[in-house]
């Protein structure tokens, strides 16, 4: 196993007043070459979203977009029609394909969003763009893997251009969890959402991550309650 830790306190950040995101990965003015992906994952950016704040219309193409908010409200609409309204408990996908106009923007004009919104490489260029989203229950995640992202039918997820999955826990304190890839030679990139968790001798606070790579499955410890993100993601 080979592991990469993404420290919070190193990430990239900017302050635009209505947006404060901190980057993962180099976005935008934000470039670090060691950070530019790790495997098809591209973006996974940690935003902040003040009340009435957002991003107008633009354009996307050949990209699989997920955004999972975390707290607050955001309103999406796009030009395949899609649109709505997420909040704590919903994803949302976007296959941006062969082109797509969007835009997102807080649905309240006082209380912020907070969010991560990610991109992946697709493993088809060029399809039709398509839009979805979908509320998960959180209980269901209790000391257990929901997956809420992948290309498998069985998963019951929203469907990725992919072969890629995106699974979340709530991890009680003392509790451990084996993670198992779906797909044989992907490398995972988990999140710490919130608390502490350690991952072979990597300890996660919150908002660290971990690279994981050359493992097939790995445990994962929370030595306090713990909120946590997995993207397996194949690495070439």
């Amino acid at each position: 196993m080979k592991t990469t830790l993404y420290k919070a306190a190193d990430r990239g950040s900017a302050d635009y007043g209505w947006l404060k995101p901190n980057y993962y990965f180099s976005f935008s003015q934000y470039h670090n070459p060691q950070k530019i992906h790790f495997g098809l994952l591209r973006v996974l950016n940690d935003d902040f979203v003040a009340g009435g704040g957002g991003f107008p219309t633009h354009p996307h193409d050949n990209m699989e977009i997920v955004t999972i908010p975390f707290t607050g409200a955001l309103q999406h609409k796009d030009s395949t029609g899609g649109q709505g309204i997420i909040k704590a408990g919903d994803v949302q996908i976007m296959s941006a394909g062969s082109g797509v106009q969007h835009s997102e923007a807080n649905a309240s004009a006082t209380d912020p969003v907070t969010l991560f919104q990610i991109w992946v490489f697709p493993k088809e260029r060029n399809i039709n763009p398509r839009y979805d989203q979908r509320n998960f229950d959180i209980n269901e995640r209790t000391n257990n893997w929901q997956t809420v992202v992948s290309p498998v039918e069985a998963d019951n997820a929203l469907w990725i251009n992919q072969n890629a999955k995106f699974s979340l826990v709530k991890l009680e304190a003392g509790k451990n969890i084996e993670y198992n890839n779906a797909f044989k030679g992907n490398g995972v990139f988990l999140v710490n959402i919130s608390g502490t968790a350690i991952v072979q001798d990597v300890t996660l606070t919150k908002r660290d991550a971990v690279g994981i790579e050359a493992a097939d499955t790995f445990t994962v410890m929370a030595t306090e309650d713990t909120e946590l993100l997995a993207i397996e993601i194949p690495m070439y």
